[in-house]
This record gives structure tokens, sequence and C-alpha cells, in this order.
């Protein structure tokens, strides 16, 4: 009998992860489903109201494209299956259904900063969801937790994840940047700014400020915006339009080809930022340049999906038999 594989899906970067690493697992029933939760947090998703996150909103409409695209087999919440194992992006929450099953954790790009209400959640053992991607790790809740470079590995060790847990081995969309730089966007020599969703997602963001902050780097040189896929294009266009006058603005196509063309990527939190550090881009974020080069992750030639599947059927799925 086949085994069965669960793999929840999420942003449209974290399902195209999701999917990387289940072509390794030809010889398993592989199923999907878009990222859900049950109870409370359950019911706010199902009326809408948290169509911001990866529960709604334009998250779930691009994975279920996806999933339809790619002729992927889906059971919803994984209601219909009993699973010999479990892939996830994100343990911020972890749906009860699979609690108990083996669980593998994917680290999905770059983490929140720990501020002051990641503190907080984890000195009064608050919901994680309320400081986002910066509680990355602290659920335990998974059997192998896989990280883009040694530096993550540090980073989540210091924050009380297991190390016994911890493999390094890349991430999958960010393990060969290189393959970026052939490819038919017909402009060069630019200077790329990539916008965020922390004002859809109920953080504070000074946009002006972002913007008078690329027009002094850009120093006269061409300006290209590639909006946020879960930004809100238009009051981001009629932002730039009124601040940054004669910049390009791009919305639903990959920033990759435009990171790989450009001479200078400015970002905030973001994890495309990696794409520009790997190609040695001149690169500008609230990050420090320091940590990011310590965090960028390994660049294998797109071996990290591969890598990925097969540790995690050597120990977890090799080991049910």
């Amino acid at each position: 009998m086949k085994h069965k594989i669960l793999f929840i899906g999420g942003s449209l970067n974290q399902t195209t992860m999701m999917h990387q690493i289940s072509q390794y697992f030809t010889d398993c029933a592989c199923y999907f489903t878009p990222f859900y939760s049950e109870g409370f947090i359950g019911y706010l998703a199902q009326k809408g109201i948290l169509d911001f996150t990866i529960l709604g909103g334009r998250f779930r409409a691009q994975t279920e494209q996806y999933f339809t695209r790619n002729n992927i087999t889906v059971d919803y919440k994984g209601r219909n299956q009993n699973y010999d194992l479990v892939f996830t992006c994100q343990d911020v929450i972890i749906p009860q259904n699979v609690r108990g099953k083996k669980l593998v954790l994917v680290q999905e790009g770059m983490t929140e900063p720990e501020n002051f209400i990641y503190h907080l959640t984890k000195s009064f053992s608050l919901p994680r969801w309320l400081a986002g991607t910066s509680t990355t790790g602290l659920s335990h809740a998974y059997d192998l937790f896989f990280v883009a470079s040694d530096g993550y590995r540090d980073l989540f060790i210091s924050k009380g994840v297991n190390d016994s847990k911890i493999r390094v081995t890349g991430i999958p969309n960010f393990d060969n940047a290189a393959q970026f730089l052939e490819n038919d966007f017909p402009l060069r020599n630019y200077v790329l700014a990539a916008t965020s969703d922390r004002r859809e997602t109920m953080n504070f963001e000074n946009r002006k400020k972002f913007l008078q902050k690329v027009l002094t780097i850009a120093e006269g040189r061409q300006i290209i915006f590639k909006l946020h896929p879960n930004e809100n294009w238009e009051r981001a266009t009629r932002e730039i339009t009124e601040y940054v006058p004669g910049a390009l603005v791009y919305s639903d196509i990959s920033i990759n080809p435009l990171i790989a063309n450009c001479d200078v990527l400015v970002t905030k939190y973001s994890s495309v930022v990696y794409i520009g550090m790997a190609l040695g881009k001149e690169v500008y974020s609230d990050f420090s340049l320091d940590i990011l080069q310590k965090l960028t992750p390994v660049q294998n030639g797109g071996n990290s999906a591969k890598e990925i599947a097969k540790i995690a059927r050597q120990t977890l799925l090799n080991s049910s038999n």
C-alpha cells in the first residue's frame, strides 16, 4: 500500500515549495490543501475576516489556481485520508488534525524581526500567530525542520528550537538564484524596489518615506517598482505615480527576472532580498546587510527539494514501515 502524504500550501511561494518536494515522492499518494485552521481562527477565515493572511484572500486564490493549472490532487483540510507524513511551510498555526502525525516543517523564507510582540508572545505563551513568522519553529510540534542556511540554523537555535530536529538543506525557490540570469525581461541596469504588504497585514509602514528612500538611492537612474502580491495594487500605483513620476510599476509578474537584471535592489522585510544577495546585487534592506549575508540561503543548484525529500523519507517515512 502506498504511503499517503499531505502537503499544506499557503502563499504561492509556500505552495510551489511543497509541490517541488512532492515530485520526489512519485511512489506515494500525494495530496495537497490550501492552508487552514479550525476553531475560532477557522471561523474568522470562513467569514473572510482573515483574507489578508494565507488563510484566505489573494493568497488562497493563487494557491487554488496553481492546484488547477498543475492538476494537483486536493484533499481540503486533509479530511479524507489517514496520512503517514505531513509537510508544511509554517508552524505559527498547526491544524489539530495533523498534530500527532509525522510532521515536517520547511522554512518558507525570511522571518520577521523579533520585536516587542515577539518577546511578549514568548514570555506569556501567547498564540504564536500574534508575532507572525518571528515565531517560526517555536511550536516544537514537528519531527524535522529544514532551514535555508547555517545562519538560520543558529538563529532558530538561539530562539529555543531543538537543534537535533534542524537540517540545513537550503530551501526551494531560493537555492538557485543563478537560473534567473537567463530571462526575457527587456530592461537592464535599473534600481528595483520591492514593496511590502505590511499595511495589508495590519502593520505600520511609512510608504512615503520608503518611496523617498528609493529616489535618493536611484540618483536619477531608472526606477522599477514590483508590487507585493498581497498588496493593494491600485493604491500603491497611485502613490508611486505621485511621489516617483516616471517610475515603472509591475504587479502580476515574477520578481526574479527583475532582480536578475537590476543593478540595485531596495526592500524592507522581504525574502526576495536573498535572490539579490546571492546574485551579488547592491542591496538595501531594513535588516543589517551583515546579518543578511549570514542568513542567505545555500545555493545548491536547485537541489533543496530533492534533499529534503530524501532525508524526510529516510528519517520518517521508512521508519514507519
